[in-house]
């Protein structure tokens, strides 16, 4: 992809997703993987008010080296980056109700939300939680990046979800999946429920691997 086509679906998807009230205010930030480094939304931008000639282009050592800032919580995506080498976009939401599971008592720290559906163990599977940082703390850079090499998504808590994908709209996939599947399980939650068995999701991991 070239990089203007590179800069124009990152404000396409990045309105979208605003529209749609997945992210609010100057919340939430995306990158792409481009030759020879990364575009990135800039700090304190609405995802529903990019200018694409704006966004942040960064070197493959960080840099910043044309357009605005970087999104603060920069570090985050290149955690995934050094460690999931195929990954081609990363997406970070405060997306209600992933931060809303993110925010409860008694969840399972290494695989937040159950196999509710077929499609969120294609596209997300396994969920760890990673503990409470300050906004902005480096340390969290590193959280991550204890957790990316084997896991494509994680959720942060009391912030939100990061996923990358192999492309942008991968990604974006991704995450919307995750935010669907937090708002069923709060929907069902306290109620019977019948998620998915491990042979379920075994063959499915099997056929989509």
């Amino acid at each position: 992809m070239k990089e203007s086509e590179a800069r124009d679906l990152i404000v396409e998807m990045a309105r979208s997703m605003f529209e749609r009230r997945l992210t609010f205010g100057s919340s939430g930030n995306i990158s792409v993987k481009i030759d020879g480094g990364w575009l990135m939304t800039p700090t304190g931008s609405s995802l529903g008010r990019l200018d694409p000639a704006r966004l942040s282009k960064l070197d493959e050592k960080g840099t910043l080296i044309s357009g605005d800032a970087p999104t603060k919580e920069s570090f985050l995506h290149l955690a995934m980056y050094r460690e999931r080498a195929g990954a081609g976009a990363v997406v970070h939401l405060h997306s209600t109700h992933s931060v809303a599971v993110s925010c409860l008592e008694g969840i399972n720290h290494d695989d937040v939300l159950p196999p509710i559906t077929a499609y969120y163990v294609m596209r997300v599977g396994k969920l760890p939680l990673i503990p409470y940082y300050a906004p902005g703390d480096k340390t969290l850079g590193e959280a991550v990046g204890q957790y990316a090499a084997k896991h494509a998504a994680v959720l942060l808590a009391n912030h939100g979800p990061v996923v990358s994908g192999s492309s942008l709209s991968a990604a974006v996939d991704a995450i919307e999946e995750l935010e669907e599947t937090a708002r069923l399980y709060l929907l069902l939650h306290g109620r019977p429920t019948r998620y998915l068995n491990p042979a379920q999701v075994a063959d499915l991991k099997r056929r989509f691997p």
